[in-house]
């Protein structure tokens, strides 16, 4: 790596990888939009190659930045395992998050400022992850919790699972799609809809899912594309296939603003996520933490009804 790229810039693109959007990851960053632009094209600039596609309201990853955004994230989490060994010399132990990037982020980071609270000595270090990523962190012991959604359990041996929540799913699509002007999606216009699927190497579970879930409103769902990797690849080719998604609700605090997302006017399918927990060496920290998570859990869901 150039001698001049340092830690902040690979946080700074990842975040805004992740959230497809400057304003967005300007936000949770706490800095302003032109400030985090000019760090990420620094970083562009240090390494003399374009990562990002810039549009009117969104990001795209450019192929080069896709590779490079997986590489910053491996570095970014082993500096954060570097930080939490460090600190745990001086008495402070750690329970390591692995979960899948949007589903559970808003629970997840509140849960964890709660617990800091109650347990300052802990450190939770988050790990951001696919299925298939977790489960090679998890075979090579370097996770203590796992979150995922239901359909992948059968991926990770001598674990017990629970649920942590679950939620409905809604349809994502460009601004400019046809049935983008509806406020509900019937379940039957999703009939011969060109849709883009999450991949089986990332979400094994989730073409057989949504198949058997349309096979009651007489639909077998028309996918054209699938995608292996993060939600910004299938943001990005929602936006070049000019197609939709079936996707949990949990993405809509992350959606870019040429994207939006329509609920269905009877429930299609639910997305339970679950929680897991290593059988054979369970952290005496991480029931403690599922216990937080479980409370933000349930008081988001009180205030998504009230």
């Amino acid at each position: 790596m150039p001698t001049d790229v340092e830690l902040r810039h690979l946080r700074y693109f990842t975040a805004v990888a992740a959230h497809g959007s400057f304003n967005r990851a300007a936000q949770v960053l706490h800095l302003t939009q032109p400030a985090l632009s000019r760090q990420v094209k620094d970083l562009e600039d240090e390494i003399g190659v374009p990562l990002l596609v810039r549009g009117t309201n969104s990001v795209t990853l450019t192929p080069t930045g896709e590779t490079f955004y997986e590489h910053a994230r491996d570095i970014l989490a082993h500096a954060d395992r570097a930080i939490a060994a460090a600190r745990g010399d001086r008495g402070t132990e750690v329970v390591r998050v692995g979960y899948i990037p949007t589903t559970v982020y808003g629970v997840i980071t509140k849960a964890v400022k709660e617990f800091r609270t109650t347990s300052p000595r802990v450190h939770i270090e988050l790990v951001e992850c696919l299925p298939k990523e977790m489960k090679v962190a998890v075979e090579n012991g370097r996770l203590d919790l796992a979150i995922l959604p239901e359909g992948n359990l059968h991926l990770f041996q001598g674990f017990r699972w629970s649920e942590l929540l679950r939620f409905d799913v809604l349809l994502v699509m460009p601004t400019d799609h046809p049935l983008a002007r509806l406020k509900k999606i019937p379940p039957t216009r999703l009939r011969d809809l060109p849709l883009i699927g999450l991949g089986k190497e990332s979400f094994p579970g989730y073409a057989l899912h949504l198949r058997a879930r349309l096979q009651s409103f007489g639909v077998t769902p028309r996918f054209i594309a699938f995608v292996d990797g993060g939600i910004v690849s299938l943001f990005s080719a929602l936006e070049a296939h000019h197609a939709a998604a079936v996707l949990g609700e949990t993405v809509v605090s992350t959606l870019p603003r040429n994207l939006v997302a329509r609920p269905f006017t009877r429930t299609v399918a639910s997305v339970s996520m679950m929680i897991g927990v290593p059988e054979s060496r369970p952290n005496q920290h991480a029931e403690a933490f599922v216990a937080a998570l479980r409370q933000e859990a349930e008081r988001q869901r009180i205030v998504e009804k009230s």
